[in-house]
């Protein structure tokens, strides 16, 4: 499961309607393997893709907020929740441009997001602003070769990373988990990928 974060949502569009399913319809790895042992609460799923990180949270007693910039995306991922009988919260808006609440959230996930980097870290920014006091902040992304990456047209340089959003983590925050881990994934786009960068904190106050 992907996640968007893009000035050209159209792009996004066409990419989901171009394929009956993109992503392996399983919920992140990560996200299972670093959420399964928290007591539910309210959940921001930043770029939820075609939704199972989302369905998945909400059939565990997740309050769920679900925003990606694709309309194509949400529609199906509404589908996915209605035959599941899952409640969530579907919002077509990018990270940046959303009115999100200060501190709203007791877990912001972020799983493998296309947030563009600016000089202003506004995507930054607003993934550690949304998190509640006491709440956790879950960024997982690719680990993406450089020289490969522009071999398919692809600048990794221009998003960003979990060490990007760790640099904004003072002593206000406990990093929980920083790490590189191994990734398997049964199908769906990114299944390619071997490994993953993980950051997950906690906000004290």
């Amino acid at each position: 499961m992907t996640h968007i974060e893009t000035n050209h949502p159209d792009e996004w569009d066409v990419r989901y309607a171009s394929a009956e399913r993109v992503w392996s319809g399983d919920p992140n790895g990560a996200l299972v393997a670093e959420v399964s042992d928290l007591p539910p609460g309210r959940v921001l799923d930043v770029g939820c893709g075609e939704g199972a990180d989302a369905v998945w949270l909400a059939s565990r007693g997740w309050t769920v907020t679900a925003i990606d910039v694709s309309a194509v995306a949400l529609g199906r991922a509404a589908q996915h929740a209605r035959d599941a009988g899952a409640d969530v919260t579907w919002v077509c808006t990018g990270l940046v441009e959303a009115d999100l609440p200060a501190g709203g959230f007791d877990l912001v996930s972020a799983q493998y997001p296309a947030l563009l980097r600016s000089p202003g870290l506004d995507a930054e920014r607003a993934l550690v602003r949304a998190v509640a006091l006491g709440g956790e902040l879950l960024v997982v992304h690719h680990e993406v070769l450089t020289d490969e990456a522009h071999a398919h047209g692809f600048d990794p340089s221009m998003f960003v990373m979990p060490a990007d959003v760790a640099a904004l983590l003072d002593d206000d925050w406990r990093v929980l988990v920083d790490e590189r881990r191994d990734r398997t994934v049964a199908g769906g786009a990114g299944a390619h990928h071997a490994h993953d960068l993980v950051l997950r904190a906690r906000r004290l106050r």
